[in-house]
Order: C-alpha cells, then sequence, then structure tokens
C-alpha cells in the first residue's frame, strides 16, 4: 500500500504526457492520472460469500488544438507508450468538430495552496478486518426479535489518489481513503415478509458507525415494518426521514447544475437569485469540508474550491459550473468540475447538505392530524423540467402528531416547486453521507394509496 501514498511516479508520468502533447502540436493539454486499491467482503449466514480485491491504474489525457478538443484514456502505457498516445490525442482533436466553449481554466483561478483536509486513513483495514466487521453487523440484526433472515452483510476499504497536471503550471495531488460496512434484514415469515437495511460509510475506520449498531438498526427497522397497511388516497403533509430527505436535496443539486441550466432542462432554469425555499432555509456545498466523503482541495481543472451557499435565505444564489458551463452561460466557473479518465469536464456537487432548522423531529410532528413519514423511497419518477414528482414510498402513518401503523405500497406526488416552498427541516442534521439533510417536512403531498 505504500505506493499509493507517494504520488511522485503518477506526478512524472501525467507531467510527461503533458509535455508529449505540446511536442505533437497541442495548443493546450492536461492529464490525470489515478491508482486506486479497495478490498470488500460480503457475508450471509456466518459465512463469507465472496472476497474481492481491485487494483487500478488509470490515464487520461485531454488535449486542444485551438477550439476543438479530443480526450484518450489508457491503463497499459507500457505497451502504447506516452508519445503515441499524446500524438493519437492530437489527431483526433483536429478532426473534432469546434467546441467555442472548450478549454482549461484561467491561469488565475487555479488553487495555489492545497489544503490538508484529512482524508487518508493509512491504516486500510485488512480481508479478517473486514469479515469481522460484516460478520459483527450480521450478528446483531439476526439477535433482533423477529429478524427471520439474513439479506447480507457487507464491509469494504479502499484508498486511491490522484494527480492533475496542465500545460498552464498546475499540479495537483490528493489521496483519499474509503470504508463502510452495511446490513439487510429481513423480518417476519411466508408473505407477511419485510425487509431494511442500514449502512455506514466514513473517510476514516475510526468514524464508521459500530458495525453491531448498524446490523440493530436494519433488523429494528424491518420489524417495523411488518404488517404494513394500505391507506386510501388523499392530501396530506409528508415527513421525510433523514435517510430519505436527502433525496430532495439532491434534486436541488441537479436542477442548479449548469448543464442542465444550458441545455434549458431544468425546472430553475429561471430562477437564479429568485425565492424558491422559504426564508431561512440554506443549502450549502463545501468541497473543503475535513474528512468528507465527497471532499477534494481542487476541481478536476485545477481550480481552487471553497464552501458555498446554493440556497441562501430561500434564494437560489448560484448554478453548478466547470469552465466550459461556465462560458456558455456567460459566467465564471465555480470550481465544480469533476471528470473520469476518459471524459471532458462537467459540474458535479461535492459535499451538500441542507441546514438544520429549530425544531426537534417530533415538533415537526406535533399538529398533524393525518400524514405520512417516509422511510423509504421507490423509483425514480421525478421530472426535473416541470419538476412533477412521483415516487413509491413506505414508511409510518401519522395521527394526531404521532407515528402510528406501517405503511407501504403508496405514492406520493406533487411538483418540486410547491415541496421546495413549504420544506421545514428539523434540528437532526448529521453527516453520514455526500448530500445530507434532517428530517423535514413538505405540505400538501398527494398520497395515493387504494
Amino acid at each position: 500500500m505504500s505506493s499509493l501514498f507517494d504520488q511522485s511516479a503518477l506526478v512524472t508520468l501525467a507531467e510527461r504526457l503533458v509535455a508529449a502533447a505540446k511536442r505533437a502540436g497541442a495548443d493546450a493539454a492536461d492529464a490525470i492520472a489515478t491508482r486506486g486499491v479497495s478490498l470488500a467482503v460480503e457475508v450471509r449466514d456466518g459465512t463469507v460469500e465472496e472476497s474481492t480485491r481491485s487494483e487500478d491504474d488509470d490515464v487520461g489525457l485531454r488535449v486542444l488544438v485551438g477550439r476543438r478538443q479530443a480526450v484518450v484514456s489508457t491503463n497499459d502505457l507500457v505497451r502504447e507508450g506516452v508519445d503515441a498516445l499524446a500524438e493519437r490525442a492530437v489527431a483526433m482533436a483536429r478532426v473534432a468538430p469546434e467546441d467555442p466553449h472548450a478549454g482549461l481554466a484561467d491561469p488565475a483561478l487555479l488553487a495555489k495552496d492545497i489544503p490538508d483536509l484529512d482524508l487518508v486513513d493509512r491504516a486500510v483495514a485488512d480481508v479478517d478486518v473486514l469479515e469481522q466487521r460484516a460478520k459483527a453487523a450480521e450478528a446483531a440484526g439476526l439477535a433482533v426479535a423477529g429478524v427471520s433472515k439474513s439479506g447480507g452483510a457487507s464491509a469494504s476499504s479502499g484508498i486511491g489518489g490522484m494527480v492533475l497536471v496542465t500545460s498552464t503550471g498546475f499540479t495537483g495531488i490528493y489521496v483519499g481513503s474509503r470504508h463502510s460496512v452495511s446490513m439487510q434484514a429481513i423480518a417476519g415469515e411466508g408473505t407477511r415478509m419485510e425487509r431494511d437495511y442500514d449502512w455506514s460509510s466514513a473517510v476514516y475506520a475510526s468514524d464508521l458507525d459500530d458495525p453491531a449498531a448498524i446490523g440493530r438498526s436494519a433488523g429494528e427497522r424491518a420489524v417495523k415494518r411488518l404488517d404494513p397497511r394500505k391507506v386510501t388516497t388523499r392530501k396530506v403533509p409528508v415527513v421525510f426521514d433523514p435517510r430519505v430527505a436527502g433525496s430532495l436535496v439532491s434534486h436541488l443539486v441537479s436542477a442548479v447544475n449548469g448543464a442542465s441550466i444550458a441545455r434549458k432542462t431544468s425546472l430553475l432554469r429561471d430562477k437564479l437569485g429568485q425565492q424558491v425555499f422559504a426564508p431561512g432555509i440554506r443549502i450549502i456545498d463545501d468541497p473543503l469540508r475535513r474528512r468528507g466523503l465527497r471532499s477534494h482541495p481542487f476541481d478536476a481543472e485545477g481550480v481552487a474550491g471553497k464552501p458555498r451557499a446554493l440556497v441562501d435565505d430561500g434564494v437560489i444564489t448560484t448554478w453548478l459550473l466547470d469552465c466550459a458551463t461556465a462560458r456558455e452561460l456567460g459566467m465564471t466557473t465555480t470550481g465544480h468540475a469533476q471528470r473520469g479518465v476518459s471524459s471532458t469536464p462537467s459540474p458535479s456537487a461535492s459535499n451538500v447538505h441542507l441546514e438544520a432548522g429549530a425544531e426537534t423531529p417530533g415538533e415537526l410532528l406535533t399538529d398533524i392530524s393525518d400524514g405520512l413519514f417516509v422511510t423509504d423511497l421507490i423509483g425514480m419518477g421525478v421530472n426535473m423540467v416541470t419538476g412533477d414528482y412521483s415516487r413509491g414510498a413506505a414508511g409510518f402513518w401519522i395521527e394526531n402528531g404521532e407515528l402510528t401503523y406501517p405503511v407501504s405500497e403508496v405514492t406520493i406526488a406533487g411538483n418540486l416547486i410547491d415541496m421546495f416552498g413549504t420544506l421545514r427541516p428539523a434540528n437532526d442534521l448529521t453527516f453520514r453521507f455526500g448530500v445530507n439533510a434532517p428530517t423535514v417536512r413538505a405540505e400538501g403531498l398527494t398520497v395515493a394509496g387504494v
């Protein structure tokens, strides 16, 4: 594993590729080199079902000849050679159609100081440790009264590094690690079986939730879902558990993606600077969060990132932009470029969260005489052009401010603009995922049942 922490060989490789591209006739070029190792173990009924290890070394070269660009990638430079790869990329660029927005980042925007975001846990777990975590999660889930079967448990650990070198003089390096553990539990027997799950993912193994706690949570969630009822169709308040509330934030993130704005395929395309959420609502994108699951000290074009509010006091404040999308929209990149070794940059979010409100989750329920508390969402029935929202759901019925009985096989429907406008966050925000939200409440959704 020591080579993963030393990225000097990748830096040398990327520098050679950029230099070769310039020799071959490119006006500008950048190169990305990545290296990663991951381990994963899957367990069922106390026995290891599968143990996998993967290792990847990949490199990608983007070249520009005027406003024409091309990208080539390989994982076998021994066979192809640096000069041959660069010559092929330049030849491809010369016959590519012109893109008036293509180009490297303005050097003035490039990251000058690379912050330490504490993204590397050097204690990469071995197979035995992963097996112990997965077995502990499964055993705890099976020990919950009412759980009849295991749907399996898994644990994984990995580390990877990335190097970006540009012909404008930027060289950036970062390495990150990731650990995870999960368990799926099945409760009940015969035709009255229900399943649920839980998981934890973190940069450092020490920040993982206890595997036994993950298993117990999965088991308890499955048992609570037993004997669900159906409800008649009606329009009611809907409260989203934090595990699914983040999906609403993800819809917002998709809607403010600059690529969607440029294509005019976003429901928010004409909402920049306008009030869409209630006053006080803030949604933050923070690529510099220490130990964040999606943290990075610079973006895929070398642009320095910074925390910014996508929504501030309910107002849409910005689009997510890379350089090309920003040029197309007549704006400046926000440092949100991401790319793989075989693709050009495109905008994407980093760590995103909806800031917590003042009310407790219980207080969000207090005045609901009839409503739905959602713990699971099914399907992808969201139209990001119109905002029409329709997804299968399961959870618990709310009566007089209390969760009463489990509900399944219902559909919740509405429009994202209306949902955003009535969104009320509770005070239980925790940072467990790439997109995080507390418990949230939305008004006037149609719950379609029998």
